[in-house]
């Protein structure tokens, strides 16, 4: 199945049990879009927090959003000189499976991580730490490869960093799945990440393809030392587990609208019946082509329903006991592809069976198709007597339904 791919951000509040885990939820929306009717991706319902909160203009040119966890990693030991501190994070695509709540339908989510951060605490100045006045210098010289601003391969930079003459606050893009390492130039003798934050990007199957509902499902991970997120080989954290419970919510369209006295549909020959009045010639045509307007985004199915004892055609009478019969063909707007493939299906509809599935390719928006009503050469036949007027009527129901 297609795949399309967006961004998203978390709230940052998390519960924390006794266990020493913490848990998160995820939400996000697909609706479909009327300005952009190709645009078929789940939209971030939770606001950022972190990095991207402090400097969302940075996350916007970087296409990403963050999460800000309240979980602090802090030191067990002292850091001598050129001792290496390496994070690392699930940056590789991991699967989970997300359930529709109402129809147990199960769908695919991938995620992975890309991008960590952090505010970092020192036990002391980085100047006293490194013996100079300057803030800003005892930073850069505190590590080999200055600053915290600067991530070390093959972790990225991303904008911008902060920091007081204790704290750098910093956040790295991570393409890849490996550690990026920083190693100190002097002692340290404690330090703690005060906080969490990383981006992740998530990776959806093609909404149009999916049920309305919610969808629910959870991935977890372990934290510390050789866990999915390590900060550090004695950076030991105050949760040891994260859940994330994801939430998709898919809220597709399907509306079927008439113009305006379109329920009351009047067949009659091309150009009316004053041929027939005048001449007494038969018309070869009786019909109406009825337009209606589609908008759809996700699958569907239609059953005619009539007087009928079966198949095509629906009976139409009148008070005087007489008779005849019409059928309906139904043609679909373009981006809608009907049973057996093709787009802009077009077909005859029976009593009481249901047609489909229909798959729109990309949101249709008020689309026009049409509703060909006729009655065939052989009843016109037979229903046309000179001197003989009367009036035949029927019910015809057409039903579109999302449940497939």
């Amino acid at each position: 199945m297609k795949k399309t791919t967006c961004w998203l951000g978390l709230l940052a509040a998390l519960s924390a049990s006794p266990a020493g885990a913490a848990n998160q939820e995820i939400r996000a929306l697909f609706q479909p879009d009327p300005a952009h009717p190709n645009k078929n991706v789940f939209i971030n319902q939770t606001p950022n927090s972190g990095y991207c909160a402090v400097w969302p203009d940075q996350c916007v040119d970087n296409q990403m959003f963050s999460i800000e966890l309240p979980i602090r990693f802090t030191s067990s030991r002292f850091m001598t000189a050129g001792f290496p501190l390496s994070l690392k994070v699930p940056a590789n695509w991991r699967p989970l499976t997300v359930t529709n709540r109402d129809t147990q339908e199960t769908e695919t989510v991938e995620v992975r991580v890309i991008g960590i951060g952090s505010d970092f605490v020192l036990s002391d100045t980085a100047a006293n730490l490194v013996g100079v006045s300057d803030i800003l210098e005892g930073h850069q010289k505190l590590w080999t490869t200055s600053s915290w601003v600067y991530a070390p391969a093959p972790c990225q930079y991303s904008g911008v960093g902060a920091y007081t003459p204790s704290t750098y606050r910093f956040f790295w893009k991570t393409p890849v799945e490996a550690s990026c390492t920083k190693v100190t130039t002097f002692l340290i003798p404690g330090m703690a990440f005060r906080t969490m934050d990383f981006a992740y990007e998530l990776r959806t199957p093609n909404p149009l393809g999916m049920s309305s509902g919610l969808y629910t499902g959870s991935l977890s991970y372990t934290l510390g030392p050789g866990g999915d997120f390590d900060l550090g080989m004695q950076m030991y954290p105050d949760d040891s587990n994260l859940t994330l419970d994801f939430v998709l919510d898919v809220q597709h369209t399907l509306k079927v609208d008439l113009p305006p006295g379109g329920n009351k549909v009047t067949l009659e020959p091309a150009g009316g019946w004053q041929s027939w009045l005048d001449s007494g010639r038969k018309p070869t045509k009786i019909f109406r082509d009825q337009p209606y307007f589609l908008s759809a985004s996700s699958r569907f199915k239609i059953q005619m329903t009539c007087d009928s004892l079966g198949g095509d055609e629906c009976n139409l009478r009148s008070p005087t006991g007489r008779s005849t019969k019409a059928t309906v063909k139904l043609s679909m707007p373009g981006g809608i592809v009907g049973p057996g493939g093709g787009d802009g299906w077009t077909g005859t509809l029976r009593h009481n069976l249901w047609i489909g599935p229909f798959q729109p390719t990309h949101y249709v928006d008020r689309k026009p198709g049409n509703l060909h009503f006729s009655i065939s050469q052989r009843d016109i036949e037979f229903l046309l007597r000179p001197g003989v007027n009367d009036t035949l009527t029927g019910r015809i129901t057409i039903i579109w339904d999302s449940e497939v």
